[in-house]
């Protein structure tokens, strides 16, 4: 991983999701938590609600879109991230990788970077697939430039081939 300087501020975009319990009171303390030990939530999405995807026998999610400025590394981020998830009752067993959960929280960008490592990849690897991702994270950074595939957040939902309902709670 580079070696940041701990006093220069980073822009990390994260997803959000939960559809076990009280979903709304997840994302809430997700978000409380990120606040305190990943940064300053600059902006964030609506919440939406959208069918599992992967695994469909399951509860539909609700999903949100925030930026958050940091000065933690990539790899800080993602300690205090599993942190929280383990906090909120977050299941990482193998066999539930795409099962319910109290929280999922995942890296979509931070800065620009690119990093390709066995623990951690950003730009997230599927984030252009999801319309559960691109719906939120086009709401608070349409312009943003994805730095692998050189398209604007907004240009790759109008290319992405997910069909399924978004819907924004109200």
């Amino acid at each position: 991983m580079n070696t940041l300087n701990k006093e220069t501020i980073h822009p990390v975009y994260l997803h959000l999701g939960s559809n076990l319990g009280d979903r709304l009171r997840y994302l809430l303390k997700a978000k409380f938590l990120i606040n305190k030990h990943i940064g300053h939530i600059k902006t964030l999405s609506e919440v939406y609600e959208t069918a599992a995807w992967g695994k469909t026998d399951q509860p539909d999610f609700y999903n949100q879109a925030i930026l958050v400025i940091t000065q933690l590394t990539p790899a800080e981020v993602l300690t205090e991230i599993h942190q929280i998830e383990n906090i909120l009752g977050r299941n990482r067993k193998p066999e539930n990788h795409w099962g319910e959960r109290t929280i999922d929280i995942d890296i979509l960008f931070y800065n620009n970077q690119i990093i390709n490592s066995p623990s951690l990849t950003i730009p997230h690897r599927h984030l252009q697939d999801r319309n559960f991702v691109l719906i939120p994270l086009c709401e608070i950074a349409p312009n943003f430039i994805h730095p692998v595939l050189g398209k604007s957040i907004q240009e790759l939902r109008k290319l992405c081939a997910d069909d399924s309902e978004v819907k924004k709670c109200e």
